[in-house]
C-alpha cells in the first residue's frame, strides 16, 4: 500500500539530504514532488492543495530555513500533517454501554464487510470482549452460510439466522440471543448493494433505529481510490456513521482513500485490512501510517501483531535456541520458520521496518514465499531424526528427501551446507564471546535480530549460489 506515493515522497526528501541551508526555490521542489505523488495516489485535489500549503507555510518558518538539518525538520512538518491528514490520533471503539453493545457494519457489495465482521471479532476476542456476530443480509446468495464458516473457523459465537426472514426481525433476535448467551458486543454484517441506493438506505435506517448501535462503521475497499469519499458521504447522511473500516490496502499501491476519507468526512479510519489471514487486520494509527508513509517504519505495530500471534512462551524457547545457536537442529529452523510465518509475508513484515523504502524495488523482485516454501519442503520431507542429525544424511537419504519435496539433491544439498556452515559460525562466535567475556569484554552469543545479523556473512539469507537463499 501507498508504494507510489512513498517513492514519491523518498525522492522528495532526497533533494534537500546533506543540505545545511535551503531556499524557499528548494523547498517548493520539495512540495512539487509531494504534490504530484498526492495526485498519483488519487488523493482528492482539495485534500491535497490544503496540505501542501500547510506545509509550505510551516518550511517557510525561520527553524526550517535557518536549521542545520533542512531535511529532518521537513520530515518532522511532513510527519505531523500526515497525521493530521489521517485523523490526528487513533480512536477506539466506544463500547462503554449495557451489554451486548452493538456494531453495525455496512457498505457496498464486495467491499469486505463479512471477512472483516469475522476479523473485527476476533481482534475483540483476543482483548477479552465476548463478542457474537449474526448476519442479516438476505440479499446476496450464501451470506449467511459464508459468516458462519467463517466464524467457526475463528473460533467466534454466529448468531443463526435465515434468509427467510426479513434483516429487521433476524436484527431484533440476535440483540436477545447474544444478551441470553452473555455476549458483550454484537457485530451485525449487513447487506451491500452495488450502489448506493434507496432501498438499501432504507432498509439500514430501519435496523439502525432498531438495534440502536453504539458504533456504525462502513466498510470501505481502498482500491476505490476518490469514489470511496462519495460512498462514505452517502452512508453517513443514511446512518450517521461513527467511522470506517479500510479494507485491501495490500492491493492498492495508490492509498488515496485512506488520506482522503477523514479530511472530507470527518469520519475517522477505525480499522485497516491488509490481507487475508485474521491477523492482517489492525487498529488504525494515524501517526503509524504516517511513519510508513515517509519510511521511517511501523515497528510497533510489527510487535503487536507478533504478540497476536506467537505465543511468548513460545518465543522466550526459539530466543534461547538462537543464542546457542552452536546446538541448533533442522528441527529447531523448521519451528522458527513457521513461527516466522504466522505473522504474514516477509516482504511486507520488511516494509515495516525502518529505511526499508530504499530497498523496496529489490524486495518486491524477491520471491520470498516462494523460497520459505521451498525450504518447508525439503525440511519437511525429513524424519524427525534427519532434522535432529543433519550429519547422517547421507547420499541416498538426500536422494530420497529430494524427491519427497520436489526438488533435485543440489538444492538439499545447498540447503544443508548452509545451514551447517552457519551452526559452524556462531560455535566459533560463541567462543570468542566467551573469551571477550573473561577479558571483561561486552561479547558473547549472538545479538538477537534478524538473520542478516549473523556475523561473517553466515546467514543462509545472505549467500549467493542455488537453492535456500538464492534470491537473498
Amino acid at each position: 500500500m501507498f508504494e507510489n506515493l512513498q517513492k514519491r515522497l523518498g525522492t522528495a526528501l532526497a533533494k534537500v539530504r546533506g543540505k545545511s541551508r535551503v531556499s524557499e526555490a528548494e523547498i517548493d521542489a520539495v512540495l512539487g514532488e509531494v504534490r504530484t505523488g498526492l495526485l498519483e495516489a488519487d488523493v482528492h485535489f482539495r485534500v491535497a492543495k490544503d496540505f501542501l500549503a500547510r506545509v509550505k507555510e510551516r518550511c517557510l518558518r525561520e527553524e526550517v530555513i535557518q536549521s542545520l538539518s533542512p531535511e529532518q525538520q521537513i520530515l518532522r512538518v511532513l510527519s505531523e500533517e500526515l497525521t493530521q491528514i489521517l485523523g490526528g490520533q487513533g480512536r477506539e471503539l466506544q463500547l462503554n454501554s449495557a451489554p451486548p453493545a452493538v456494531v453495525l457494519l455496512c457498505g457496498l457489495q464486495g467491499s469486505g464487510k463479512t471477512t472483516s465482521c469475522v476479523k473485527l471479532a476476533s481482534l475483540l476476542k483476543e482483548k477479552g470482549k465476548r463478542p457474537a456476530v449474526v448476519s442479516v443480509d438476505v440479499q446476496r446468495p450464501a451470506a449467511i452460510e459464508q459468516l458462519a464458516s467463517l466464524a467457526k473457523k475463528a473460533d467466534v459465537t454466529v448468531i443463526a439466522s435465515n434468509a427467510t426472514q426479513s434483516p429487521v426481525d433476524i436484527a431484533r433476535r440476535a440483540v436477545s440471543e447474544a444478551a441470553s448467551l452473555n455476549a458483550d458486543v454484537l457485530l451485525v454484517d449487513t447487506a451491500g448493494r452495488l450502489q448506493v441506493d434507496e432501498a438499501l438506505m432504507g432498509e439500514l435506517t430501519e435496523i439502525r433505529a432498531l438495534v440502536k448501535p453504539v458504533e456504525t462503521l462502513l466498510v470501505v475497499d481502498a482500491m476505490m481510490g476518490q469514489q470511496a469519499v462519495q460512498v462514505a458521504e452517502g452512508f453517513d447522511r443514511a446512518v450517521s456513521l461513527s467511522g470506517t473500516i479500510l479494507t485491501k490496502l495490500d492491493g492498492d499501491a495508490r492509498g488515496g482513500a485512506a488520506l482522503s476519507l477523514v479530511a472530507v468526512t470527518g469520519k475517522p479510519i477505525k480499522f485497516i485490512g491488509t490481507g487475508e489471514r485474521p491477523s492482517d487486520f489492525e487498529a488504525f494509527h494515524p501517526d503509524r501510517m504516517a511513519s510508513r508513509l515517509l519510511d521511517m517504519g511501523d515497528v510497533l505495530t510489527l510487535l503487536e501483531k507478533a504478540q497476536r500471534v506467537i505465543d511468548e512462551g513460545e518465543a522466550m524457547e526459539q530466543a534461547e535456541k538462537i543464542k546457542r545457536m552452536d546446538n541448533m537442529t533442522l528441527e529447531d529452523f523448521r519451528d522458527q520458520l513457521k513461527m516466522l510465518g504466522r505473522l504474514g509475508p516477509i516482504s511486507g513484515l520488511l516494509k515495516m521496518l525502518p529505511g526499508m523504502g530504499q530497498i523496496r524495488d529489490q524486495l518486491d523482485q524477491v520471491d520470498t514465499e516462494k523460497e520459505l516454501k521451498r525450504v518447508n519442503a525439503i525440511l519437511n520431507s525429513m524424519t524427525p531424526q534427519e532434522r535432529k542429525q543433519p550429519d547422517i544424511l547421507n547420499g541416498s537419504r538426500r536422494a530420497r528427501i529430494a524427491k519427497g519435496a520436489g526438488t533435485d539433491v543440489a538444492e538439499v544439498n545447498n540447503l544443508v551446507k548452509r545451514f551447517l556452515d552457519m551452526r559452524k559460525v556462531m560455535k566459533q562466535f560463541g567462543k570468542m564471546g566467551d573469551m571477550m567475556k573473561m577479558l571483561g569484554g561486552a561479547g558473547g552469543g549472538m545479538p538477537p535480530g534478524m538473520p542478516g545479523n549473523f556475523p561473517g556473512g553466515a546467514s543462509p539469507f545472505r549467500k549467493g549460489g542455488k537453492g535456500f537463499g538464492r534470491k537473498f
